[in-house]
């Protein structure tokens, strides 16, 4: 029998779900106590029941964060296991597709524990769509940064992180990634809008419209734009190394329109990227929305066909310990992902979408995914494994890297190809390039990126790597991919 607040949930999951079919598509959300159940409505008028059986998370033993988490429902009678944010896409079981986006265990050493609205009681939220609706309405959501899928570094949410998946030992709660961090190249990338909409807060100017929800999800810096879309969200981009003149508060702006260049201003921890996260403002929707399925759509439309490669998100070790690295969220669009290999840096190898393996030196490394779709497309990832002498995060004495390079797209043989490397916590030492094509180079960073060129002389798939060894006898590596195309290949 349901409680009262879960026949109020099913109640408000219904209409929104009625209301999404009359409007555009988008996630009915609903928080729930294990235990509880709600009614989820099909376009077609039928009707599931959706209870959350129970919440399982894993935790580091460094700093007792949730590394990952899944949860246990039952749709009508169906049971199966739905992992929760990070890298993972919806799922469809008997005829719903869900997601999970945030646990009760996250907020509990949460930096910020209101900051998903989590409704008092619930341990997890949920998101509901019809098995065939996309996530949300095409033409209403694109990729926000012109650049190729996973062109450097990135931290989606949920992720456990510090700058740049280190962990702060004098930090007494733990940032569970809030938003999406998409690296690239500072100065020279692009950043787009990701919808239609209404420019509420840039460069510390903040709209006098705002509603009080609305004031609540802005933070205003010199180097973050906010804007609001017609479905009531508001988008935050942040670290701009500059926002364009003409985005100001009260200006409205189009989908794929130029609103900035991504940098590494303001609070980035000194790594280039673009933060940029969605929060609702009102009902089952306020709080932190978990954009990364959306990103994930709107590239493919932009790139239909497209295979994925995922070996994210970072792990965090203890050497000695045994460690999965994971490769099963890769993506292959219309097709069928047939082989996983994986490539590590003492020289063995792997095949299948998940290994286990173990370190018995400190560092950070990049162990090397390469995936196989049914028509013979390939793409590659990088899964990045710090590695810690003991318990204590004191001990995380390595250094660490964040590469990343420009142009990412349509790259021709004899194109030069502008590739950056910054190292953070070592002292001397240089960085090594090897650009995956039998040339090397050599670059120093100090206290910020130190940069280098190469050209490619014929087409292919590289892999360029940079290396820096710290005194200590530990080192960091960082990869790029690198697809060079033939000159008769068209954008």
């Amino acid at each position: 029998m349901l409680s009262n607040r879960s026949a109020l949930w099913c109640g408000v999951a219904c209409l929104i779900g009625w209301m999404a079919t009359l409007s555009e598509a988008k996630p009915v959300i609903v928080d729930l106590a294990v235990g509880e159940s709600v009614v989820y409505k099909l376009k077609d008028g039928a009707e599931k029941k959706i209870t959350l059986l129970a919440v399982h998370e894993t935790r580091d033993v460094f700093r007792h964060a949730v590394r990952y988490a899944e949860v246990q429902v039952d749709v009508d009678g169906t049971q199966a296991a739905i992992p929760v944010a990070l890298y993972n896409l919806p799922r469809v079981v008997n005829g719903v597709k869900i997601d999970a986006a945030v646990t009760r265990g996250y907020l509990g050493n949460s930096s910020d524990p209101e900051i998903w609205a989590l409704q008092p009681k619930a341990d997890a939220r949920l998101r509901f769509w019809d098995p065939d609706q996309p996530l949300l309405e095409p033409g209403t959501f694109g990729y926000p940064v012109k650049q190729r899928w996973f062109a450097s570094d990135t931290q989606m949410a949920n992720d456990p992180c510090f700058v740049d998946g280190g962990e702060d030992p004098d930090r007494k709660s733990i940032y569970y990634h809030y938003g999406l961090d998409i690296g690239g190249y500072d100065h020279w990338v692009p950043v787009l809008a990701a919808t239609d909409g209404e420019v509420i807060s840039a460069a510390g100017e903040v709209s006098e419209r705002l509603t009080e929800n609305e004031k609540a999800a802005v933070s205003p810096r010199y180097d973050v734009v906010y804007l609001k879309d017609a479905r009531g969200w508001v988008y935050r981009y942040s670290h701009f190394s500059a926002i364009l003149p003409h985005v100001q508060v009260g200006q409205k702006v189009k989908m794929g329109e130029w609103i900035g260049i991504l940098g590494k201003e303001g609070a980035s921890g000194g790594w280039s990227h673009l933060h940029f996260d969605i929060q609702g403002t009102e009902g089952s929707e306020r709080g932190l929305i978990n954009g990364y399925p959306f990103l994930v759509e709107a590239y493919l439309r932009e790139h239909p066909g497209a295979l994925l490669a995922v070996a994210r998100p970072h792990k965090l070790v203890r050497a000695g310990d045994e460690v999965e690295l994971d490769g099963s969220n890769s993506i292959s669009d219309g097709h069928t992902i047939v082989s996983y290999e994986w490539q590590f840096q003492d020289g063995t190898t792997a095949s299948g979408p998940k290994v286990k393996r173990s370190y018995s030196k400190p560092g950070a490394y990049s162990e090397i995914l390469r995936v196989k779709d049914s028509q013979g497309n390939e793409d590659v990832d990088f899964a990045v494994v710090h590695v810690l002498a003991g318990e204590n995060t004191r001990d995380y004495l390595h250094p660490s890297i964040h590469a990343t390079y420009y142009p990412t797209e349509g790259i021709k043989p004899g194109d030069e190809v502008f590739m950056k490397a910054r190292t953070f916590r070592v002292q001397g030492g240089k960085e090594h390039w090897d650009f995956g094509d039998g040339s090397t180079g050599v670059t120093c960073s100090m206290n910020d990126y130190a940069s280098i060129s190469h050209h490619y002389d014929k087409p292919g798939l590289y892999i360029a790597t940079v290396t820096r060894d710290s005194d200590n006898g530990t080192s960091a590596t960082a990869r790029l991919k690198i697809i060079v195309e033939s000159k008769q290949s068209t954008d």
